[in-house]
């Protein structure tokens, strides 16, 4: 890693408070767990994996910060959950993973709980094809959404059905720049990422 990335990193976790105490450098070429074993990583380049996480089973790492450049690793979700914390159950219940769910299904699960989660409203999911995904028959998706923020950002998924479990990764970054500096990273990392039960 160059150095001015190694004080940009360092600078992120000691700015981060102690509310994410947790953060974590994940070194390049290391091999790694990942959302509670649900997946066998060895990244080809350094991450940050923040501490604060976004439901049971999910970790999120980024590249240059919060809501820059996010991968956020969804593992081993089970029937009847939803993919991250709610908020407001009484009144925005989230969608749920059902293992009777068809590959397909999986981008309409992400936007259903994008939008009754964090209140998104502009949400489109703009390709899906069949692929290989952490060594198992998967789906890959694109899709674009603007949160209470107003940026614009792309995301592209992959997600497994796999034992009646959902497996999910999705990277998000803002439209400019930021997602076309990264989107080859997190392939990379997606190649290199096997799904661990």
């Amino acid at each position: 890693m160059p150095k001015t990335q190694l004080i940009i990193v360092a600078g992120l976790l000691a700015s981060a408070g102690a509310a994410h105490a947790g953060n974590r450098l994940m070194e390049a070429n290391m091999p790694a767990q990942v959302a509670g074993g649900a997946y066998n990583v060895s990244p080809s380049q350094a991450w940050n994996k923040l501490g604060a996480r976004p439901g049971r089973g999910a970790e999120v790492w980024t590249l240059d910060g919060p809501g820059l450049n996010e991968i956020t690793f969804y593992g081993a979700i089970q029937t009847d959950r939803p993919i991250f914390r709610e908020r407001n159950r009484r009144e925005h219940p989230l969608p749920r993973f059902s293992s009777t769910m068809l590959l397909t299904d999986i981008p309409t699960l992400l936007e259903n709980s994008y939008r009754a989660g964090l209140g998104v409203r502009v949400y489109t999911t703009d390709r899906m094809e069949p692929t290989r995904f952490g060594g198992r028959d998967g789906v890959r998706f694109e899709y674009s959404f603007t949160a209470d923020d107003e940026v614009r950002r792309r995301g592209e998924g992959y997600g497994a059905i796999v034992n009646g479990r959902l497996y999910l990764i999705t990277f998000e970054a803002p439209v400019i720049h930021y997602f076309g500096a990264s989107i080859e990273a997190y392939r990379q990392l997606v190649g290199r990422t096997t799904i661990g039960r």
